[in-house]
């Protein structure tokens, strides 16, 4: 998983292992350790009617409805977003660039845009 911040602007990518983790478990979490403190962002299945997000203890968490994430899990959709509050937020599928990266993007969705080329 992987995570962008830009000003009020949150947006988490998953692989495809990522996807199916957050699919059996409901709820997914990656970390980076700053040394002295540990950052923490995550992904959990949620009762609430849209995509939110709250932070505490130096960690994100970004609640997605059960309905969403089900439809989300188990079809083509690429992602949601919201954009009602406070901070945009998105979700989506993490798809292969379509450049020549130094990452591993073996886990990563098929780009859409390569079957057109």
């Amino acid at each position: 998983m992987k995570i962008r911040i830009k000003g009020n602007s949150l947006r988490y990518r998953l692989t495809k292992t990522d996807v199916e983790n957050f699919d059996r478990d409901g709820y997914l979490e990656e970390s980076t350790n700053f040394g002295s403190q540990v950052f923490k962002y995550a992904l959990q299945r949620s009762l609430n009617d849209s995509l939110t997000a709250d932070f505490s203890a130096n960690t994100i968490i970004m609640h997605m409805p059960v309905t969403m994430a089900i439809e989300w899990t188990s079809t083509d959709r690429v992602g949601y977003e919201n954009n009602t509050g406070p901070m945009y937020l998105l979700i989506e599928k993490d798809f292969k660039c379509l450049d020549n990266v130094a990452e591993d993007q073996s886990d990563n969705y098929p780009n859409p845009l390569s079957l057109k080329l």
